[in-house]
Formats: C-alpha cells, structure tokens, sequence
C-alpha cells in the first residue's frame, strides 16, 4: 500500500509536470513569435509578410516579429523552420518553390510533408509573360510562333532554376512542344533591367515587377499565367484563354510550422491567420500589392501543396529539370 508520504510525492512530482505541459499548448505563446522570410526584404512575399504579421500581433496581443533568411531559392529558411521548436513561436511563411518544386530536383536536409505542418494558405498571384518591343512579338500566338521556328530562338528569364518563374517557362514549353533557352537570374531585379535591355526574349515575371514597365510602354505584356485574369489586369488574357486551355502556373505563399508543434496550437493559428486574410483592410493593402489572399483550412492546404508537388513533380521529370 501507498504511504501518504509517497502520494504526497507522486503529486508533487505530477504537478512539476503540468507546466510544461500547459506551456506546449499556450495560445499565444508567451514569447514573441517569429515570423521566417525565406527571401530578402523588399519582394513580394516580404510585403505580404509585414502586412499579416502586423495585424496577427494586434489580434493576439503577441509581437510577431519578420525575420528575412533568404539564400538557396528559400531552402534556408524552410530548413530551419523544419527544425524549429514545438512551442509555437516560430512560423514560417513556405514557398512554392522549396515546398513542392525543390524536392523533386534533388535530396533536401528537410521533407516539407513531413517536417513541416500546414497552417493555413496566404496569397498567390500568376506570373505575368512579358516581351521586349524590339521582339516583334506582340500576342501569345507570335510568342509561340516564334519559339517553334527553330530550338531556343526564343529566350526567357527566371529568377532561378527552380524558382516558379522557371517552372512556368518549361510547362509552357511542355504544352507547346517548343525548347525555349532558359536564362536563370539570382532576383526579378537583375532580371528585369537585362530584359529592359533586349538581352532576351522574354519573362515570366511576377507583376509587381513588371506592370510599372508596362504601363511605362518599355513591356510588351502578353498573357497570365493564372486560371482568370487578376481585376488589377483586366485588359490581359490568360494563357489558357490564348490557346493552352487549363495552363495554370501560380506563385503562391502559405504558412507552415515544424510538424513537432501541437495541432491544438496550429488550429489556432489557422483560425487567427484566417481571420487575418478575411480582414478588409489586409485585404485591400495585399490586393494593391497584386496579390491575393488565401485564406484556407489547414486540410486544404495540405490538398493543395500535395496537388502542387505532383504537377511540378511531372514536369520536373519530364524535361529533365536537375538542381545546379
């Protein structure tokens, strides 16, 4: 039989227990939480960040603090969120490319369907096919008309192999039977004054990059890459409604946490991002950014990236995309 001294220390020893328990499963967190950037301050994704992060810290009433670790297309920083605590204070802000491109190009330090939990979608918006004047082409239909004269008589930027940007130049080229000469950039900057120079043919760009030189009649736009035209470019029509019906190659960001965080804390962090998405103010400032929001349950997310990676899986394989 238990003496009293030995239930007296049993309980003890059980309560010395609980808050650590009870701190696993905080919400929010008692620490500031950080919010990881896999790219440099200044693009798209680091825009959207600081817009979500500002509105998530006054929600919860927790300091949401954006750390940018760019290098390696965003793997850094998607391997280190893989190896991240399980308390909660660290979210990353996943990417396209290392989340279902990279692993299809070579062994990564990390498995993002393993390593990495869904949370909840962010936004996404299409690339936007750009040509120099001096090309001639004016249409989707020159576009490929000149690209199937000979193999790479036609010239397109990417902001690097791998990155989304490529990826959609080599489905393009899938669906039309051409071989375009792939001229991978380190960033859509370096990219974009090389195309302004007339040192290729063309870009799969993200629009923020180039709509100024559009408007300022240096780009020729020819079509985007997303399933319907973005209300910001009304005028410019899909690829798919230029002749390639269900082409869709998107840009997309969503928040991920290392698979070790609770999913008590991750369906909160659902519902609180969510939130955030659907807040009217966050959504104009992302929609002026040309982006768009996308709120999601944390089930779909995993849909999505899993429909993704199997997409971007087959073309990989199919033109036989290898990393650097």
């Amino acid at each position: 039989m238990l003496t009293r001294r030995c239930i007296t220390l049993a309980a003890i020893a059980l309560a010395a227990t609980l808050p650590l328990g009870a701190a696993a499963q905080a919400f929010p967190p008692t620490r500031p939480i950080s919010l990881l950037v896999g790219f440099a301050p200044g693009g798209a994704a680091d825009a959207a960040a600081r817009l979500i992060a500002k509105k998530l810290s006054e929600n919860i009433g927790q300091s949401v603090v954006v750390e940018n670790k760019g290098g390696a297309g965003g793997n850094i920083a998607h391997q280190q969120a893989a190896a991240g605590p399980a308390d909660g204070t660290l979210l990353l802000l996943g990417s396209v490319g290392p989340l279902t491109i990279a692993p299809h190009m070579g062994k990564l330090p990390y498995d993002p369907f393993k390593d990495l939990a869904p949370v909840s979608g962010a936004v996404f918006f299409p690339n936007l096919l750009v040509v120099h004047p001096s090309s001639g082409i004016r249409n989707m239909q020159d576009f490929v008309a000149a690209a199937k004269k000979a193999p790479n008589s036609v010239s397109y930027a990417s902001t690097g192999r791998g990155s989304a940007s490529h990826l959609a130049g080599e489905l393009f080229a899938a669906r039309t039977g051409t071989e375009m000469l792939h001229v991978p950039y380190k960033g859509g900057a370096p990219a974009m004054n090389d195309l302004l120079a007339g040192r290729f043919t063309g870009y799969f760009s993200a629009p923020p990059t180039s709509l100024p030189q559009v408007e300022a009649g240096k780009l020729v736009p020819l079509a985007t890459t997303g399933p319907t035209r973005p209300a910001y470019m009304p005028n410019i029509p899909t690829v798919a409604e230029s002749g390639l019906p269900g082409f869709e190659a998107l840009n997309w960001y969503a928040f991920v946490a290392s698979s070790k965080v609770p999913a008590p804390i991750l369906d909160r962090y659902n519902t609180e991002i969510v939130k955030v998405l659907n807040d009217p103010g966050v959504r104009d400032a992302l929609t002026k950014l040309g982006l768009t929001p996308h709120p999601t349950t944390r089930p779909e997310l995993l849909d999505f990236m899993q429909k993704e990676s199997t997409k971007w899986a087959q073309i990989i394989r199919d033109r036989k995309i290898t990393a650097e």
